[in-house]
């Protein structure tokens, strides 16, 4: 069958894996220093690692390919949990001490400290004095609208209508102080965390892209993989309500800065 699909250019890639930990259904590795497509039947075609590609070497193309296969992936990405490939534990050290996972058992839940002492130390007093500095101007939230919540929001709701939407994690509005200017600023933002929610949020989002014209979708997630459950709802959302919208996707770090 004649499909979209991945395709690599080994001159550009090199070799940083980026695009590996972007690919939710596990079609990527990295073979002899380069990114390789090892199943066509594991790629949707729907480039959730072009965005995260430094050098550009991934592409879509359309051409024969084998058809997209949800059910081997899932029984691959099963496997590979019993056999501990995702589940690996990992020792990590904080001022020379291992931490433990937390209960729930996401490699994201490792305890870490961010060192705001630089951020936060008083500039040194001036040797004499000087005119007050004027007030700095207050933040604007730019929310457009309420509520923000994916699973609160009515379908219906006209401001969907045309929207340039912003699906983020809840806990990015914590890590990065200027999410009001830089993303939520002239989008329409629904928020959720894919690790506490009950539920998919592929249905709702499937039914908010069938019912409005959506000009735009930006996912704005965290680096931890649990988060990546986010980006797999937007995909899925896609392929359910056969609608394609320009998208991107912006990974956040712990320490808020862009990945």
């Amino acid at each position: 069958m004649k499909r979209s699909i991945i395709t690599i250019d080994e001159d550009k890639c090199n070799g940083c894996g980026v695009c590996i930990n972007a690919c939710h259904e596990g079609a990527l590795q990295l073979i002899d220093g380069k990114a390789k497509l090892i199943s066509e039947s594991y790629c949707d075609g729907l480039g959730a690692c072009l965005p995260e590609c430094p050098t550009g070497a991934i592409t879509i193309e359309e051409r024969e390919a084998a058809g997209f296969d949800e059910a081997a992936v899932q029984a691959r990405m099963a496997k590979e949990e019993d056999h501990g490939h995702h589940g690996h534990k990992e020792e990590k050290k904080m001022h020379g001490k291992p931490l433990e996972n937390l209960a729930c058992g996401c490699p994201g839940s490792h305890a870490k400290t961010l060192d705001r002492a630089a951020a936060a130390a008083p500039a040194p007093a001036p040797r004499a004095a000087a005119p007050a500095a004027p007030a700095a101007e207050a933040p604007v939230s730019r929310l457009q609208q309420w509520p923000v919540q994916i699973k609160l929001v009515p379908v219906s709701a006209p401001y969907l209508d045309g929207a340039h939407l912003l699906i983020a994690a809840d806990c990015v509005a914590y890590a990065r102080a200027s999410i009001h200017e830089e993303y939520i600023k002239g989008r329409i933002t629904l928020i959720g965390c894919p690790k506490l929610d009950e539920g998919d949020y592929s249905d709702k989002l499937a039914q908010i892209l069938s019912a409005h014209d959506i000009q735009s979708l930006t996912v704005l997630r965290m680096e931890v993989p649990c988060c990546g459950g986010i980006v797999q709802a937007v995909k899925q959302a896609m392929l359910k309500s056969g609608t394609m919208v320009p998208w991107n996707v912006v990974t956040v770090g712990t320490d808020g800065s862009i990945l």
